[in-house]
């Protein structure tokens, strides 16, 4: 399939959308199965038949229901081939052809095991033979169809909500702000910067670098810096001596931006930026975006960050993993404490652009802060568990939510760009403070077991099931204020 003849394929799509649905399975199905996912342009071919499902007004769930069970007959029909050929994958056609990739599978898997099957789907080089590996080395049936299935229904939104929004904005002919690409550019910019200061120098801090051992030379010629270097050191077989250098600098430079932003916003120094960037979000609001912005905010309501707390706090627990509950529900009572604190002493007010304004204060943003403490706090967990570029890679992705928890306040208007960034400081310098004080009891290893299936499948049924009974209400509590 090359691109040449793809244009006149969804141009006949287009034209008969009814066979968008076999579309959307065939290619899911394709770019998930066997070595055909390199050869077949899917992610084009995706984000195509994507974009006609919404310019043509097919359901959403629709969508993502057809791609998923095409992603996941993929992984299947490759997991079987796997178990058919299982030894002698290196010598059967067409598989011999790749012996690279064969390889590469096989050493993936080998080391993260189960979680290879979620961590490849997202992965393009190896996501065409991850779930053949796993056949061919012989994983049960059973936790292979879990990990198939749960990795489906997170891949499918990823893959097709893009192309789907693009095309119900063309729809209804959508048309962007003054000066839309000139800020995107300049925010895109701004992430970029702050990626870069926050978690790639922050990566260079480990025990590895220069920085650390000079540091930690520094610290040994006195007892008591000595001393206190020790204690809060890891004592895990594996990392022993490590000292939290990378969470430490992060809560210090974190809380101190956290309080120069605060003096900034309580002073109203940014103020009338504060009421440009609000204009700018009122004038991009579309029919067509409100329901995914208002369901990503949803996601981040107070109950939601709860109910998602104590289950993984459940699940520590049950593992045994005492210290690492006990500083989750820390972090917990710090943020909710220091959110309501810090409302109650500026008394900033929301901006009043929706049918129902938010009562409570505005300075930090909640949402955004109460996101970023809970994935920051499983992106530390689940990245000290890995070595190199696996690191960022895990930031990265976690990072995505907590963004688009503070990108959905400032699209809806209940929120200053001044409370979302003060939210998200708060959160980072909460979650390195936390991390840091837990780094001398880190002996724990975060595998997938069958409990954490468990507790994560029945966080994504409560969490559904909250957005089914509230996401009626809330259309209509943050649509524009007439």
């Amino acid at each position: 399939m090359t691109p040449e003849w793809m244009a006149p394929l969804l141009a006949w799509l287009e034209t008969n959308p009814g066979w968008l649905a076999i579309t959307l399975l065939a290619v899911s199905f394709v770019e998930s199965l066997a070595i055909a996912g390199v050869v077949v342009p899917g992610v084009a071919l995706l984000f195509g038949a994507a974009l006609l499902a919404g310019k043509t007004g097919m359901p959403l769930p629709e969508a993502l229901l057809w791609a998923g069970l095409g992603a996941v007959a993929g992984d299947g029909i490759s997991f079987a081939l796997g178990r058919q050929f299982t030894g002698r994958l290196h010598r059967v056609w067409p598989f011999s052809r790749y012996p690279g990739m064969i390889t590469s599978g096989e050493r993936f898997f080998r080391r993260h095991g189960g979680k290879s099957v979620i961590i490849g789907r997202f992965i393009g080089p190896i996501r065409p033979v991850i779930p053949l590996i796993a056949g061919a080395l012989m994983m049960p049936w059973k936790r292979f169809l879990v990990f198939n299935v749960g990795s489906a229904i997170g891949w499918a939104p990823v893959y097709i909500l893009p192309g789907y929004l693009v095309g119900s904005a063309l729809a209804l002919q959508f048309k962007p702000p003054p000066h839309f690409y000139a800020v995107l550019g300049v925010s895109l910019g701004a992430l970029a910067l702050v990626y870069l200061l926050l978690f790639r120098v922050q990566l260079r801090l480990g025990s590895r670098g220069r920085i650390y051992q000079w540091l930690q030379r520094r610290m040994a010629r006195y007892t008591a810096t000595h001393k206190f270097w020790r204690l809060y050191s890891s004592e895990r077989p594996d990392r022993s001596g490590e000292f939290p250098l990378t969470s430490s600098s992060m809560a210090l430079g974190a809380g101190a931006l956290f309080l120069i932003w605060t003096l900034l916003a309580t002073q109203g120094t940014l103020q009338t930026f504060n009421e440009l960037a609000s204009d700018w979000f009122l004038a991009l609001r579309h029919p067509v975006l409100d329901p995914a912005f208002v369901a990503i905010t949803l996601a981040g309501d107070p109950p939601v960050l709860i109910v998602g707390t104590m289950l993984a706090i459940i699940g520590l627990t049950f593992r045994g993993y005492y210290a690492a509950a006990i500083h989750c529900l820390v972090a917990a009572f710090i943020t909710v404490a220091a959110i309501w604190g810090l409302k109650q002493l500026t008394g900033i007010s929301r901006p009043d652009l929706v049918n129902l304004t938010p009562q409570s204060g505005a300075f930090p943003s909640g949402h955004t802060a109460g996101t970023t403490v809970f994935f920051a706090m499983a992106a530390a967990f689940i990245a000290r568990e890995y070595r190199g570029h696996y690191r960022w890679q895990i930031y990265l992705l976690l990072s995505l939510p907590m963004l688009l928890a503070g990108l959905s306040r400032l699209y809806l208007g209940v929120h200053w760009f001044t409370d979302v960034v003060g939210g998200l400081l708060l959160g980072l310098a909460i979650t390195a403070a936390v991390r840091a004080s837990y780094s001398r009891y880190d002996r724990i290893h975060l595998g997938l077991d069958s409990s954490s299936l468990i507790l994560s499948g029945a966080g994504l049924v409560l969490l559904l099931w909250y957005l089914a009974n509230h996401f009626a209400e809330a259309m209509v509590r943050y649509a524009p204020a007439s």
